[in-house]
């Protein structure tokens, strides 16, 4: 957790890392998905000093678990698509819906 920290953001990660780890996360894994959690929380209610745009104009992170939780996994997110396709620069992806950027990203 970053320095000065509430005992709140505290709880919460250690909260969301124990239910990734039940849920059978590696411990790495556990402590990076409560890491980002805790932290698009903290920029969504300003208490960080920078925040990315997906942090405060995408859907809270407890609303996305809850939808998820119970229509099963949709699987990653336009955005984050569409980025790993930048990422890999992949051709023509600015047209492409999200099955084609994900079937794009399955080559």
């Amino acid at each position: 957790m970053p320095r000065g920290s509430s005992p709140k953001r505290e709880r919460q990660y250690e909260h969301i890392k124990e239910s990734a780890l039940e849920r059978g996360e590696s411990t790495e894994r556990a402590k990076e998905i409560a890491a980002r959690t805790v932290n698009k929380e903290r920029a969504r209610s300003g208490e960080s000093r920078t925040a990315s745009r997906s942090s405060t104009h995408d859907m809270s992170s407890g609303r996305r678990g809850g939808l998820r939780s119970h229509s099963g996994s949709g699987g990653p997110t336009y955005d984050q698509l569409y980025a790993e396709a930048k990422r890999r620069n992949v051709k023509g992806r600015s047209s492409m819906r999200k099955a084609e950027l994900a079937r794009a990203l399955d080559d």
